[in-house]
């Protein structure tokens, strides 16, 4: 059975991960993102950690996607709020789970909507195997190798927990 360290843990692990980032890059005032829903809630935990002077952000990436005809698009779908220009700004891109990449090339066509970054810096809270798409993040909070039938998934918001679930492979 695989260990999950708690989402607590890894956020204040992904604080710390970031700060020590966006020092060594030298970026200050950056933008933070979250993507709807998993990743705005590990977003507004690390805006918080970080005290970033800029509102958080949040992308609603439903219609981005290039699989909804796979999975459906969601029947109330939240607006996208950017506090600022995205233009020339560093952008920190949060997300719960990091799989297929399918989402985050979804949340960067979006941002690419907006305007052009200076730079994207993406968080995800786990990373699992299962990549279709050559993304991967700067910084995770924890790696997980999971079977096929396995998926990992973020609940929330109070309290956040981390569970493995058996899904029907097909």
């Amino acid at each position: 059975m695989t260990k999950i360290i708690s989402p607590d843990t890894l956020i204040q692990q992904l604080s710390d991960k970031l700060s020590a980032t966006l020092s060594q890059k030298n970026i200050s005032n950056p933008v933070m993102v979250g993507i709807h829903t998993g990743g705005v809630w590990v977003a507004e935990r690390l805006h918080k950690n970080l005290g970033l002077e800029e509102p958080l952000g949040t992308l609603n990436i439903s219609f981005y996607r290039d699989d909804f005809s796979r999975i459906g698009v969601h029947p109330q779908v939240t607006p996208s709020t950017l506090p600022t220009e995205v233009d020339g700004r560093h952008i920190i891109l949060v997300d719960d789970v990091l799989q297929t990449g399918r989402t985050i090339r979804a949340a960067m066509n979006e941002l690419f909507d907006y305007g052009r970054p200076a730079s994207i810096t993406l968080v995800c809270l786990v990373e699992r195997g299962g990549h279709e798409l050559p993304i991967r993040a700067d910084i995770v909070g924890q790696q997980l190798s999971l079977q096929d039938d396995e998926q990992i998934k973020l609940t929330g918001p109070v309290p956040l927990a981390l569970e493995i679930k058996q899904v029907n492979v097909q």
